[in-house]
């Protein structure tokens, strides 16, 4: 299935492109379908929905431009989310499995994906182009790439790389429908994580903003990331101020709990803390230039 091209006219060049799909993981893509305002226009864009959904006021010209930034910025730092559920964004996208799974643990999204009981599913598949190696700080993370210049890691990573690719596997599944009539709702079991699924994906902006926020981070794995990046790069676009907001009230902020508090003040760390905090609360010191 081809992601199509949808032309839409805007007086800011700002826009340009903004439906255009966006490459990601090889043959994957990000692609803005839709967003709610539909009508925008320059400065705020899909920002104008925000202030109208906290003044619960539909008149234009109402308020000056720059009240309704600083009305924006307000509701983000002090954790007024309804007014940014007023805009929404409806994504298509191609990632594999194992990045939807990541994907749909956001349950406030609307979904609806390709399905395998009724398509035959397409023979396309992520393959790494660097294969990273298990941290040995963090149980579910990595660290590092494999050293491809060893001779033996230089096989492992070959026949990793050739088994992502699944051609056997895949031409398996293919005589499973075609040759001996199973069904195909059965025969798609055999088919592994890293296969390209497509769907398409709803969400309003203040959730969206708590995705992008966990999966943009550095902590999330690299494809999720790859992902939320792209969106983040669209998002950004059509609301200016709210990403703005959000970046200087949510993302570049430090938040400290009691007993952090307690141990600046102190400068003793409580013993009761985990090995977890610790290392979280000294990294809060070092951005504070705290010793």
């Amino acid at each position: 299935m081809k992601f199509q091209k949808f032309q839409r006219s805007y007086s800011s060049e700002h826009l340009e492109g903004i439906y255009n799909p966006i490459q990601v993981l090889g043959k994957g893509c990000v692609q803005l379908i839709d967003h709610m305002p539909g009508k925008i226009s320059a400065p705020l864009f899909c920002d104008a929905a925000v202030p109208e959904m906290a003044r619960i006021s539909y008149g234009a010209g109402t308020k000056r431009v720059s009240q309704d930034k600083h009305l924006i910025r307000y509701l983000m730092k002090h954790y007024h989310t309804s007014p940014f559920e007023g805009v929404q964004f409806k994504f298509r996208l191609k990632i594999p499995i194992f990045v939807e799974r990541q994907l749909i643990r956001h349950r406030t999204a609307k979904v609806n994906q390709i399905s395998g009981r009724y398509s035959i599913l397409s023979d396309e598949y992520y393959v790494p182009e660097n294969i990273r190696i298990q941290s040995a700080n963090n149980k579910q993370g990595s660290a590092g790439v494999l050293d491809e210049t060893d001779e033996e890691l230089s096989h492992v990573a070959t026949e990793f790389r050739e088994k992502c690719e699944n051609v056997a596997g895949h031409q398996y599944y293919t005589d499973l429908l075609e040759k001996h009539d199973v069904a195909r709702e059965l025969a798609r079991i055999v088919l592994p994580q890293n296969l390209f699924t497509e769907l398409y994906w709803v969400m309003d902006l203040h959730n969206l903003l708590h995705f992008l926020r966990l999966r943009c981070d550095p902590s999330a794995q690299e494809e999720i990331r790859v992902v939320a990046d792209a969106i983040m790069s669209v998002v950004e676009k059509l609301c200016p101020v709210s990403t703005q907001a959000f970046m200087d009230y949510r993302v570049n902020t430090i938040t400290l709990s009691k007993y952090e508090i307690e141990a600046i003040r102190s400068r003793e760390v409580d013993s009761n803390l985990s090995q977890r905090e610790r290392q979280e609360l000294l990294g809060k010191l070092r951005k504070l230039k705290i010793d």
